[in-house]
This record gives C-alpha cells, sequence and structure tokens, in this order.
C-alpha cells in the first residue's frame, strides 16, 4: 500500500520543511495551500488549494484516499504576538483543526500528526522544566494564541479517546533556514543582519531548529503512541546569544539589549511604529511576556520514543544566516526504511539520516 502524506499549510516554514525532507523517499505528497498561494505539481508532490475553515474546500485533496496509507500532518495555522485577539485566529487554529479531524474521520486516515506548541501548556512561576501536559485548557495559559492552540491540541486530544490515531507533537520556538522572514525569530535574524535591528532585548526561550522538528513530526506519524503528545525542544536561549551568534557569522556591530522593563515601556511605541510602517513589531507585550518566562521544556519523551535528537544551535543560526544571504542549504531526505518493532523497543531510535 502506497504512503500517502497530506500535509495543511505547505507554503509554511514547518510544513514546507517536512515536504522538502521527504522528498526522495518512497511516498507522494499532497499538499495544501491557501487560494492565494502557488505551488507547482511533480512527480512526487500534487499542490491543492483549499482554506482549512472551509469544510468542503477540503474535499478535493482528501478525494480518492481509500487505498492507501494515509498520514496527515496538519501544520496549517496562525502564530501570532500580537496582543489582540481576532477571530481570524479562532477560526484557523481551532475550528480548522476540527475540519481536520472530520476529514480524518470520514476518509479513515491512518493517523493525524496535529502540530501543536508549547504555548498550549501552562506556565509555571516556579522555573521548573516543562513536561507534556495531560489535558490542555484555553483557561490556563495566557494570550489569544496560546488559547488557541490549547483548545485546538485538547480538541485533538477528544477525538483521539474517541478512536480518531493522532498523535500531538509540540515546538518549542522554531528557528532555521528556508524562511524569509515571516518566522518571527527569521525575522529578527534578518533585521540584525540588514542592519534595521536598533537593539535586542533581554530574555530568552527554548528555540529549536525547523529541521528537527519537521524530522520529529516524521518520525511522530512513524513512531507516536496514539493520544501521546510530544514537546519538540532544544535548549534555553538569550537573545543576546542569537544575536551574539550571528555576528559571528555575519559580522556587525554588537547589540545592545534593553532591559525588559524598559523594552515593556517603550513596547506599545514599537507596536505604532511597525504599523505605521507595514511590518510586524517583534518586541510586542506578548513577546515579551514570553521571553521574560522561564521558557524551558523537556524533550526526553520524544527522544526515548521517537528518537528525537536537536541539532547545536550555533550550526542553526549559521545556516539561518547563509540562507538569508541567498547561499543554498542542503537538506537530506528521510530514509522510508521501517525499524523492526523490537528493535525500536530497545534502541528507541529511527532511521533519519542527519544534516552533519
Amino acid at each position: 500500500m502506497k504512503r500517502l502524506y497530506i500535509i495543511t499549510g505547505a507554503a509554511g516554514h514547518l510544513a514546507g520543511t517536512i515536504i522538502r525532507c521527504l522528498r526522495g523517499s518512497d511516498c507522494h505528497i499532497r499538499a495544501l495551500i491557501l487560494p492565494s498561494e502557488s505551488g507547482e505539481d511533480d512527480r512526487q508532490v500534487t499542490w491543492y488549494k483549499g482554506d482549512v475553515t472551509r469544510r468542503e474546500s477540503l474535499e478535493a485533496i482528501f478525494s480518492g484516499v481509500e487505498c492507501n496509507e494515509v498520514i496527515v500532518i496538519h501544520a496549517a495555522g496562525i502564530i501570532s504576538i500580537d496582543d489582540r485577539p481576532s477571530p481570524k485566529l479562532h477560526d484557523v487554529n481551532v475550528e480548522g483543526t476540527r475540519n481536520i479531524i472530520a476529514q480524518c474521520l470520514r476518509h479513515h486516515v491512518r493517523r493525524l500528526v496535529y502540530i501543536s506548541s508549547v504555548h498550549a501548556i501552562p506556565e509555571r512561576d516556579d522555573g521548573e522544566v516543562i513536561t507534556e501536559a495531560a489535558s490542555f485548557s484555553p483557561e490556563l495559559v495566557t494570550g489569544a494564541y496560546a488559547r488557541s492552540k490549547a483548545e485546538a491540541t485538547q480538541a485533538v486530544l477528544d477525538a483521539a479517546k474517541a478512536g480518531l490515531d493522532a498523535v500531538i507533537v509540540q515546538p518549542s520556538g522554531i528557528i532555521g533556514p528556508y524562511d524569509e522572514g515571516n518566522n518571527h525569530i527569521v525575522q529578527l535574524v534578518k533585521m540584525c543582519i540588514d542592519g534595521k535591528l536598533p537593539a535586542g532585548v533581554k530574555g530568552g526561550y527554548d528555540f529549536v531548529d525547523v529541521r528537527d522538528v519537521a524530522r520529529g513530526c516524521i518520525a511522530a506519524a512513524e513512531y507516536g503512541r496514539a493520544g501521546e503528545s510530544y514537546i519538540l525542544s532544544n535548549r534555553y536561549c538569550t537573545i543576546a546569544e542569537i544575536l551574539e551568534s550571528v555576528r559571528a557569522v555575519a559580522g556587525g556591530r554588537r547589540k545592545i539589549c534593553l532591559p525588559l522593563s524598559l523594552a515593556r515601556v517603550f513596547a506599545p511605541l514599537f507596536e505604532w511604529y511597525a504599523r505605521a510602517r507595514h511590518t510586524r513589531a517583534l518586541y510586542t507585550r506578548y513577546a515579551l511576556s514570553t521571553i521574560s518566562g522561564g521558557g524551558r521544556f523537556s524533550h526526553e519523551k520524544a527522544t526515548r520514543e521517537l528518537g528525537y535528537a536537536p541539532r547545536d544551535m550555533c550550526e542553526t543560526i549559521r545556516d539561518t544566516v547563509y540562507w538569508l544571504r541567498g547561499q543554498e542549504v542542503p537538506l537530506e531526505p528521510v530514509s522510508n526504511e521501517r525499524i523492526d518493532e523490537h528493535e525500536m523497543e530497545h534502541s528507541h531510535r529511527f532511521e533519519l539520516r542527519s544534516l552533519s
């Protein structure tokens, strides 16, 4: 039976990297993009236009899948650091996920991999490292984006309890090549190397390479346990560390990092200035709140059960700078070979080739 991947949000940073990883392996890919986006079909990837908020627009990409081993990777979603909630955020992240769940049930797909976020997990005030949660509630998290991901994640978990074979992955702050600055942290790096970043801010978060998350999603499709969630993180890294790593590769002056208390005072000004220039503000109040917390997450479960192993952040920053400067950053495809279940039980490894 032929392996078929249906990947939503295919024009996005993570979904696009997943497709890059799968290229060359023995599978076919159906990639969902918005009507305003474009993609060119080839022998392995077929592009479909649709909108996860419109269930009828999903009919085409799910049509005729019954003769295949279907894996749905639901990556479509809005990532927002805006302080103001919007109906579109809820429509895409929550109702869109419910529509995908309905299609998976209707067409009896083998597995759904839902890409959630660590933001769906309640923060801890004691600085303790955060692990996977057993349930999710919008009332327990802060910010419109976090609430939308918590609600959607619980919907997937409820569907899994009702019989859908679904696995949840929860990346931390994604960074890496193959993005032109749509990703907020890649935007920070791009502004830095273009000389448009006046200053950094103190604080930090757990950041992870998009390539490691992509491979973690593919591993979750293969080896994750139904109804379980897996944190795909790396390590806590300060904004100052990121900017210094960028400087080590790209050169330039060392950036001053403003204290968070001062950055909070100027946050409304930063947001007004960005709106006036029709760009996105990096230092919103929500973003500053996020990087002022502990931001430490354990990927021990994913490492144990999926063989997940994130790379050194210096490599990530180097390759991000190279990509933004127009240099190609090659990515080897994943191996499509299956691992004997007995071996998997004892070694907890999967055969995904590393970039290094």
